[in-house]
């Protein structure tokens, strides 16, 4: 029965990365881990499944850099996954894994080694094709938000656009809500109690009808934690073809993190953002980050070609402008002593663009531009190896020297980093349109 709900490659993953039962005693891999031993995988040209056999282990210990005591712990789960699947299979729970043909392409090109091993969902597969628009925002939302929320889902309805977003109290919820209630598609992306979500009358029905997908990357009954909503942001955004934020608290949050973290991509999700009037101020300032307005009238009929034309707009207006750091970093002194951070950074040019012919003449000046690009906003350590996929000792050296030259700022309690220079993004500008949007039924 198992085997016929699971792949054998899914199986593998799942007994690699998977929680289930009550059997703690080895922490399943971890996504920098797991990305580490698919490497070795395709270097080697084997499947995950090949793990399933004991004469592969030892090879994928020593070529992952994975204990193998480990590795033979967690592949050794079989009995305890086979209970849990049971159960996820009785409550219409599905899993695949990113080497199973439905995982979603959007995952693998958009986030890459950071698309998550596993999803769990319920509902029809196809949705996994994703597109649509990503709405956002803070739980606590006040009344103008939660309109704009309903008003924006019943312009996606309208126009057959799905609606993706996270399933939270407050934005979350409202323009899922909305959306169904109009006929509209809606993909959940939820970073708690997937099981409990999905038998809910509400969502039976309309899991039942085709329009509501629900999935997460987690353990379908795992309990809320601020890390596993952070991590289902990206998700969010890397499923959708847009992204709105309706309401985002400045520097903090969820929402705030999520955006800005997607605004940093190189290939970025266009993100809109509501304006004008008693908006959070963390709204203003995501344009700083290159997010656009939304427009203030919307074409109804056409809300998909608008959005086409404002992102395309936006993009032909936004010029480049790129730091010359090989070249800071050969011509900066070596201090003396510890200096000022402050005093450092000023002597810094970052408005030349960088020259094509600048080569770097060494791995730190290789990686520094990509340091620098991933610490925008202030990060940990943590967040920051498994975002670069590198050792927590390796970058720590590069931190280091990366501090002593005044690129980056390390704050404490906690302990996070922050580059000193800014990319910048031009703002963008809205399009107006002939009619208003359409008002939300209360």
């Amino acid at each position: 029965m198992m085997n016929d709900f699971l792949t054998e490659d899914t199986k593998a993953i799942i007994l690699l990365c998977g929680v289930f039962g009550k059997n703690r005693s080895e922490k399943p891999l971890s996504l920098t881990e797991y990305s580490a031993l698919v490497t070795w995988l395709i270097e080697v040209k084997k499947r995950p499944r090949d793990l399933l056999q004991q004469e592969y282990v030892t090879e994928a210990s020593l070529g992952a850099g994975i204990n193998r005591q480990r590795l033979e712990s967690l592949l050794g789960r079989g009995v305890q996954l086979g209970f849990a699947v049971e159960e996820w299979q009785r409550n219409g729970i599905w899993i695949v894994s990113r080497s199973d043909r439905d995982y979603p392409d959007r995952y693998k090109k958009h986030l890459q080694h950071q698309a998550p091993p596993l999803l769990f969902g319920a509902g029809d597969r196809s949705l996994l094709n994703g597109g649509g628009l990503g709405i956002v925002g803070s739980r606590n939302v006040d009344g103008d938000g939660e309109l704009f929320a309903c008003q924006a889902a019943e312009l996606c309805a309208h126009n057959k656009m799905p609606v993706i977003s996270g399933g939270a109290r407050g934005v979350d919820r409202i323009a899922m809500t909305a959306s169904l209630e109009s006929g509209g598609i809606v993909i959940g992306i939820v970073a708690e109690k997937l099981l409990q979500k999905s038998v809910e009358r509400s969502a039976r029905e309309a899991i039942a009808d085709g329009r509501l997908l629900l999935m997460s990357p987690y353990h379908p009954k795992a309990s809320f934690s601020v890390g596993t909503a952070m991590g289902r942001n990206k998700l969010i955004y890397a499923m959708a073809d847009y992204g709105l934020v309706v309401s985002a608290d400045y520097k903090k949050g969820g929402t705030w993190a999520g955006a800005t973290e997607e605004l940093k991509r190189r290939d970025s999700r266009p993100i809109f953002v509501r304006t004008r009037n008693n908006v959070p101020l963390g709204n203003n300032k995501l344009l700083d980050f290159g997010a656009i307005p939304w427009p203030h009238n919307v074409e109804k009929e056409t809300l998909q070609q608008q959005l086409i034309e404002i992102s395309k707009s936006i993009q032909s207006q936004q010029t480049t402008q790129q730091l010359v750091l090989f070249d800071t970093v050969n011509n900066i002194e070596e201090p003396k002593k510890k200096t000022k951070i402050e005093n450092t950074f000023d002597s810094i040019d970052n408005s030349a663009p960088l020259s094509k012919d600048t080569k770097p003449t060494t791995i730190f000046e290789a990686v520094l531009p990509v340091i620098i690009d991933n610490t925008q906003m202030p990060i940990s350590r943590d967040e920051l190896a498994e975002q670069l996929d590198v050792g927590k000792s390796q970058l720590n050296k590069w931190l280091k020297k990366a501090i002593e030259a005044g690129f980056i700022k390390k704050y404490s309690r906690p302990v996070r980093f922050e580059s000193l220079i800014k990319i910048p993004v031009q703002q963008g500008t809205a399009l107006n349109g002939n009619s208003s949007i359409v008002h939300c039924r209360r």
